[in-house]
């Protein structure tokens, strides 16, 4: 019983020498697995927090790439509104340079075709003139008695045939003897006297010498008495041009747009129509009437389209940002 006892503890003492040896293994290598897996993840956090750094780095970088961008295009975008207007400065500059330069060229065309109205003025006085001294000549030649044998007509042919002059007052009377230097043409019915308005282009000189003077309010009556004197005649629509500068000039666009319509419309052969057109759509474009004032550039540069007016009307529609 005792020995069975004793066998009892011994086995049990046994069993436990057994497990004490046993047991620590799977306890070290559960500790051996847990420290790789620590190990490894440790690893995986310090890989991952590389990362964030490296990605952190990387988008700082591109931040400053970003608002550098940002600088660069803000500056450009300056740099184009500034060269945006200094192209429209001189734009305007240029197109006030080419209308100054265009009003000196009609300037010039007025006078010469004034020079070209006084000569022949003066070719139609010297004609007359010449006429006149013929029939003289001719009344001269006849005999006194009638003892030469000349027809009866001669006597009163120069009457009846010769014009009396149609600008040109007859020759004043002599002030030798106290007679008339001239007989009266027309059969002994007197010339007839000149026009109460001075020649056209007498009227239109001092008025154009005025405007050039600045003289706005004395050249504007002058060039209305040139219109109301001789309606018809072409220096008439170039004085209509020029009311419609000085209308313009004193900011009465609407008055400038009738008086530039007044030389398009009544005088289609006159010189001055492209600038008349060209300041036409200038004073609309003033007065906002932007459609219009496009719809007259494009007449005009369809119409005459090698003119310096069409020039400017071209760099008008450039600045508007309009396509022809």
């Amino acid at each position: 019983m005792i020995l069975k006892s004793a066998r009892l503890a011994a086995v049990a003492i046994l069993g436990i020498g057994i497990g004490l040896t046993v047991l620590p293994t799977p306890a070290f290598a559960v500790n051996k697995d847990m420290v790789q897996l620590q190990t490894q993840i440790q690893q995986l956090q310090d890989a991952v927090a590389r990362l964030q750094q490296s990605n952190d780095e990387r988008m700082g970088v591109l931040k400053d790439l970003v608002q550098q961008s940002a600088d660069s295009v803000n500056r450009m975008s300056l740099n184009m509104d500034a060269l945006q207007k200094q192209m429209r400065t001189q734009e305007e500059a240029q197109g006030t340079k080419l209308d100054q330069v265009s009003t000196q060229v009609q300037a010039l065309n007025d006078s010469l075709d004034e020079m070209k109205a006084r000569i022949a003025h003066l070719d139609k006085a010297l004609q007359d003139i010449q006429n006149q001294q013929q029939a003289i000549s001719a009344q001269g030649a006849a005999p006194a008695g009638g003892s030469a044998p000349v027809t009866a007509a001669p006597a009163t042919q120069p009457d009846n045939t010769t014009p009396p002059p149609s600008d040109l007052a007859p020759p004043p009377p002599s002030r030798r003897g106290g007679k008339p230097n001239a007989r009266i043409p027309l059969g002994g019915n007197p010339a007839p006297a000149a026009s109460s308005a001075p020649p056209v282009s007498d009227l239109y000189k001092t008025a154009l010498g005025d405007y050039m003077a600045a003289k706005y309010p004395l050249a504007s009556a002058e060039f209305n008495d040139v219109i109301h004197a001789y309606p018809e005649e072409s220096l008439s629509g170039n004085s209509w041009y020029y009311l419609g500068e000085i209308d313009y000039r004193a900011g009465h666009y609407p008055a400038a747009v009738k008086d530039y319509d007044h030389v398009l419309e009544q005088f289609p052969g006159n010189p001055k129509i492209p600038a008349a057109q060209l300041h036409k759509g200038q004073a609309l474009i003033v007065q906002k009437q932007n459609e219009a004032g496009i719809r007259e550039f494009k007449s005009l540069i369809a119409r005459y389209p090698n003119s310096p007016e069409a020039t400017q009307a071209r760099s008008r529609l450039n600045g508007m940002g309009v396509r022809r």
